[in-house]
């Protein structure tokens, strides 16, 4: 809901901020930001805006690598049939590709890699390694099993694999099981699991399989050319799943995920698979520029991830493992379909969200400091995340959206920054109430931080609602409720030049942990009345810049939120009205209203008095 916070602008040394100013001979909102955001010195600033091959870590730094590159090396050499268990996300489609086509890479042209895949069905299998599809696997002759973003808590699946001679390969990012510690494997790869010193702790489940992708390719590039190749062609052609990837997955966009994802977007500029290039075409994006990471999150991301959402996800990987363009078309016009048929889902669950989420309001419309959870016997399992995302964005809450069918409830949940979610989570799982006689809550869960998936008993429902309760009473703080927003920068009018936004998309690319900056203004003037667009949506025309170009302040309303067009209504705006501003800057390229736009994030009256406090808060950085 559009609606008016405490402002904090973050700070930033004037010693460091001057002398980034004169060696990158930037606009000083720039040093600012730099400065604010930890990067301090000249060669800082360079390598964050020029992200490389060199920011790779060395994929030999992670626990149990050498083991599994060892293991795979074997069962390629001697032509044992392997198998990949994938997920049914964007996460476990592409690290699945990937990691395939790295092994059949590195076999021999006379003896083919015998590598096959399985990707779960989300609604008749639901998450993780299942043991009936191991079995299957041993009496097809399988010998080596290797899990990518799954795995880390599949201690059953473990052991049956064991009991049926198969050698596994976890290679996952979830948080382990702190109680259970690590399944019985061959190997664990997982920068998160205790004892790993592999330096970024952030990689996402397709991040974990490129770096054994990466460590197996590097391995038998023996010579001066075929490390050449490895650098100059396959790592950048591998790189671009795996920017969609680590951008799907929401991890941490700093360091060696940055250049992963930096990296990935520039490749994708001129894309050759024909899986790639019919997915950008049907998501209306360019084959000649590299996508935005928005436009990555928003665009690519939803069409991938439907698939494993409405149907079947090894379609996905079909797709990006086809040579055939007629082939690859079709499967991106299967999946464009299928997110049309997610969002129609999607809209029809969130108008029985409003009626469950207006009941716990109280007299003031207010929702009680705890976490929330929703459920419906129709809501497609398939959404449940995304309506998850949703109900945390109207309401400040951690949430969990849930589907009961059979005696059985599937969930989804979000969270909110601060707010462990898993370890909500864990210690539900292990608290006991009276009425319980002994019983696990669930049947299964996992996760991280800001994620979660889970089962269990629908009777169990209450005694999950108790519990959580009674653990966001002791751990949800207010302060985390109530958020303050915190501003990267203040800027004068005359700061708002498009060789702003220049150096701000080289600052790209933004997402978790690296958002987009927030930049605050004071006394902007509207030079005309408010335009209302669509019957919600807000533009305010505000005075001419120096060089006479006009500014648009955009507010776009969401479903479901008080509209941005009710906000100026309520502020009185009229023209003439001097309003400060929090928003970030875009580019818009419509040849008649074009020019530098405003896209606001809150507004308020400018008051005198009104100075925003200053704050020296760290950026921050999500795990």
């Amino acid at each position: 809901m559009p609606q008016h916070r405490p402002w904090h602008v973050h700070s930033a040394d004037p010693t460091v901020v001057a002398t980034l100013r004169q060696a990158l001979d930037c606009p000083e909102p720039i040093a600012r930001l730099l400065a604010a955001r930890g990067i301090e010195t000249p060669a800082d600033a360079h390598h964050f805006l020029h992200p490389s091959l060199d920011d790779l870590h060395d994929p030999m730094l992670m626990l149990g690598m050498a083991a599994a590159v060892a293991r795979i090396e074997v069962a390629v050499a001697r032509g044992e049939p392997i198998l990949i268990y994938g997920d049914y996300d964007v996460d476990g489609t592409t690290a699945t590709v990937v990691l395939k086509t790295a092994i059949e890479r590195i076999a021999s042209p006379d003896r083919p890699a015998q590598v096959s895949f399985h990707v779960p069905h989300r609604l008749r299998e639901g998450y993780g390694m299942q043991v009936s599809r191991l079995a299957q696997a041993a009496e097809a002759g399988v010998r080596l099993v290797i899990s990518v973003d799954t795995g880390i808590r599949a201690f059953a699946a473990a052991t049956e694999a064991r009991s049926l001679g198969l050698d596994l390969l976890v290679t996952d990012h979830h948080l382990p099981d702190g109680a259970e510690g690590l399944p019985d494997a061959l190997a664990v790869l997982n920068p998160a699991q205790p004892g790993c010193p592999y330096p970024n702790k952030n990689l996402c489940g397709a991040g974990v399989a490129f770096k054994l992708a990466h460590a197996l390719l590097a391995a038998h590039a023996v010579t001066e050319a075929q490390q050449a190749r490895l650098r100059d062609v396959l790592l950048p052609s591998f790189l671009k799943l795996i920017a969609i990837a680590t951008i799907a997955d929401s991890v941490a966009l700093t360091g060696e995920n940055r250049a992963i994802v930096s990296l990935g977007l520039h490749a994708l500029r001129h894309p050759v698979q024909p899986g790639l290039r019919a997915l950008l075409q049907v998501a209306g994006l360019p084959l000649d520029q590299a996508p935005t990471a928005t436009q990555v999150g928003f665009r690519l991301a939803p069409r991938i991830n439907a698939a494993g959402r409405m149907d079947i996800a090894s379609d996905v990987v079909d797709l990006f493992l086809t040579r055939d363009p007629a082939l690859a078309s079709a499967l991106a016009e299967k999946l464009d379909t299928l997110n049309t048929d997610r969002r129609a889902s999607e809209t029809a669950a969130l108008e029985a969200i409003e009626l469950q989420l207006h009941s716990l309001r109280d007299s003031a419309g207010a929702f009680a400091g705890e976490c929330i959870v929703l459920d419906h016997p129709e809501w497609h399992r398939g959404v449940l995340g995304i309506l998850a995302s949703r109900v945390v964005d109207r309401t400040g809450r951690p949430a969990l959206v849930i589907r009961s069918e059979a005696g059985e409830a599937h969930g989804s949940g979000r969270s909110i920054s601060g707010f462990h979610l898993l370890d909500a989570l864990t210690a539900a799982h292990a608290s006991q109430d009276p009425e319980s006689a002994g019983e696990s809550l669930f049947t299964r869960f996992g996760g991280h931080a800001h994620a979660v998936g889970f089962s269990l008993p629908s009777h169990r429902l209450p005694a999950l609602r108790d519990r959580l309760r009674a653990h966001t009473r002791a751990t949800l703080r207010p302060e985390l409720l109530s958020p303050s927003l915190a501003c990267d920068l203040e800027v004068a009018p005359e700061d708002l030049t498009l060789d702003l936004l220049r150096w701000l998309e080289r600052c790209e690319p933004f997402g978790m942990g690296h958002p987009a900056p927030l930049l605050m203004a004071h006394g902007l003037v509207l030079s005309g009345p408010p335009r209302i667009i669509q019957d919600s949506h807000l533009c305010l025309p505000l005075a001419p810049a120096p060089d006479g170009t006009p500014r648009n302040a955009m507010g776009w309303s969401r479903s479901g939120r008080s509209s941005w067009a009710e906000r100026a209504s309520t502020l009185g705006l009229v023209q003439g009205s001097r309003v400060d501003a929090v928003f970030t800057l875009c580019e818009n390229k419509h040849p008649q209203y074009g020019g530098l736009d405003l896209i606001l994030e809150d507004l308020v009256p400018e008051h005198e008095d009104l100075v925003p406090e200053r704050e020296d808060i760290a950026p921050e950085r999500e795990t």
